[in-house]
């Protein structure tokens, strides 16, 4: 919108009394009418309202509709070509943007800044102060700096601000659209890295998860090469033993932020985490979750985030009138998303970090309503699965999909955001896992009594009760079955858990059609897998399930 150049509100003065320490010349933008720096969330609600980005709703979360973009724009993302990048980077999974390319689009950005207004964010991913990064966000958009300071670590001292020099920068102008014909880009739209700069560009989307996974990507070629294991995952832990952490690797919609939000555990974050010599930390001072169908029952902790001053809420319906809004209505799209500060989990710890895992699990969303609802994995069996990575991606999470959930895998549960080999990581947690004697899991939060449009998906009360009971132990003590096709140990019984979802073919009214679809998955597995076995050691491609 067109703004009051008038106009001179208390965050608009404030702005310019820092104009004489703060400035952005080193990132070669100049011109711009006003550069908000650091505004805190009240003072960014204002100016959010004020330009009719979003409308404050009943008890008190700012809505911001993303407009065509409503999830990430994955065919979108580059990295910049250059002497360091060349070398390093897995080009197997990433696509390659030319340097003088990036420079002139660069270029052209900053050009549009001339004279309009950008908020600036400074601040800290990862919550260890040996390995966080700091970074600068410049988005033209009060929102985004909203969901910037709920997503990111804030220095706390003004000192700290004073004296913060960005290790990388993020430069976000969702009104700016590239010309693919002259830019080279897929689509108008791009999100591109260029390490050698230490700086990157987001243009003609408002998804402010592409800011967030920018970030996360940089930090996965950044870590492992400190031998930090890199991970897409949430944490918690037992608030009696620091060294009882829990970690729940998987895709959006598998259930990462609902079940590490655990009543009985505090929560360390819920996606994106690193795994150090002196324990988990998470990469982030926020959560990220969808809301879609959510409720208070199931759910209250989540739940109650969306109704509390502070939360930025994406692409929910509200009525105009009353405010109230529809966490049921997907009119906009199925990834309807709340971001708020980790502070808003009554039970999650402060620091953002604690000591090593116990557990692991990995979390899968099978549409096909063959795999159990929990397995117990071998480490080479748990390799298997972390490289494959299969679930099935829900609707809305990115541009493209549909209603119905659609089969892939995605290596290391995060292969949109691999700038290294899945291999790199792989190794890395073989370490990890085998120096700290963790017990590994894979569950199941998909379909039971047939895919998806035939069986149900698997009730949150019930998983809770598998994942209580393997944290707890209480899974050790019960007999396991070896399953026929893929290997892993299925438990026989577990408390609060009907028989019948602990074998998932005694479910369906066909089994001999259960047996057929359970030996096509596998067979997916082992096609996919292929891509990967030059480069992964032999005992753990003979982990995978056999046909």
């Amino acid at each position: 919108m067109n703004i009051d150049k008038n106009r001179n509100t208390p965050a608009e003065s404030a702005a310019q009394a820092l104009r004489a320490e703060y400035d952005l010349s080193n990132h070669g933008i100049a011109g711009a009418r006003v550069v908000y720096w650091n505004l805190p969330t009240e003072a960014l609600y204002e100016e959010a309202a004020y330009r009719g980005e979003g409308a404050v709703t009943k008890g008190g979360p700012f809505v911001a509709h993303t407009g065509k973009h409503t999830g990430r724009s994955a065919n979108d993302k580059f990295f910049v070509k250059n002497a360091e990048s060349e070398q390093a980077l897995w080009w197997g999974g990433n696509r390659s943007f030319d340097a003088a390319k990036f420079d002139a689009l660069y270029d052209r950005m900053k050009m549009s800044i001339q004279g309009n207004d950008v908020f600036v964010q400074d601040v800290y991913a990862g919550a260890d102060p040996n390995y966080r990064l700091k970074v600068r966000f410049v988005t033209e958009e009060a929102w985004h700096s909203m969901f910037v300071r709920n997503m990111f670590i804030a220095p706390e001292t003004l000192e700290e601000i004073k004296s913060f020099t960005p290790d990388f920068t993020i430069v976000d102008l969702p009104s700016f659209k590239a010309d693919p014909a002259s830019d080279e880009t897929r689509s108008e739209t791009f999100v591109i890295l260029n390490l050698e700069r230490k700086l990157g560009i987001i243009g003609n989307t408002r998804y402010a998860g592409e800011m967030k996974k920018s970030i996360f990507t940089l930090l996965n070629y950044l870590l492992p090469l400190r031998g930090v294991m890199s991970m897409h995952c949430s944490a918690n832990v037992n608030p009696a033993d620091r060294d009882d952490v829990a970690l729940f690797f998987g895709l959006s919609g598998t259930g990462k932020t609902t079940l590490s939000a655990d009543p009985t555990r505090s929560l360390i974050g819920d996606d994106e985490h690193g795994w150090s010599d002196d324990g988990v930390f998470n990469y982030e001072g926020g959560c990220y979750a969808k809301v879609i169908g959510l409720s208070q029952e199931a759910e209250p902790e989540i739940y109650a985030t969306t109704h509390t001053f502070g939360t930025v809420l994406e692409n929910v319906v509200f009525d105009p009138a009353t405010r109230a809004i529809d966490l049921d209505d997907a009119a906009l799209t199925e990834n309807t998303r709340s971001s708020y500060p980790l502070s808003f989990i009554d039970n999650s710890v402060s620091e953002k970090k604690a000591g090593h895992p116990k557990n692991i699990i990995f979390l899968t969303a099978d549409a096909t309503g063959v795999m159990p609802p929990i397995a117990r994995l071998s480490v080479d069996q748990a390799l298997y699965q972390f490289i494959s990575g299969y679930t099935a991606k829900l609707a809305g999470t990115e541009a493209g999909l549909g209603k119905e959930p659609v089969a892939t895998f995605s290596a290391c549960f995060a292969a949109p955001f691999l700038p290294l080999h899945p291999s790199k990581y792989a190794e890395l947690l073989r370490q990890k896992i085998e120096q700290h004697n963790v017990r590994c899991w894979l569950v199941n939060t998909g379909w039971v009594g047939g895919p998806y449009g035939v069986g149900k998906r698997i009730s949150i009360k019930h998983t809770r009760a598998l994942l209580n009971a393997a944290l707890t132990g209480k899974l050790d003590k019960v007999k396991y079955r070896r399953d026929p096709v893929f290997g892993y140990e299925v438990p026989a019984s577990c408390p609060e858990v009907p028989a019948e979802v602990l074998d998932p073919a005694s479910s369906w009214k066909d089994k001999s059609e259960h047996e057929a679809k359970y030996k096509q998955l596998a067979q997916k597995f082992i096609d996919n897998f292929a891509k990967y076995a030059d480069q992964t050691p032999k005992e753990v491609v003979e982990a995978g399930p056999k046909v």
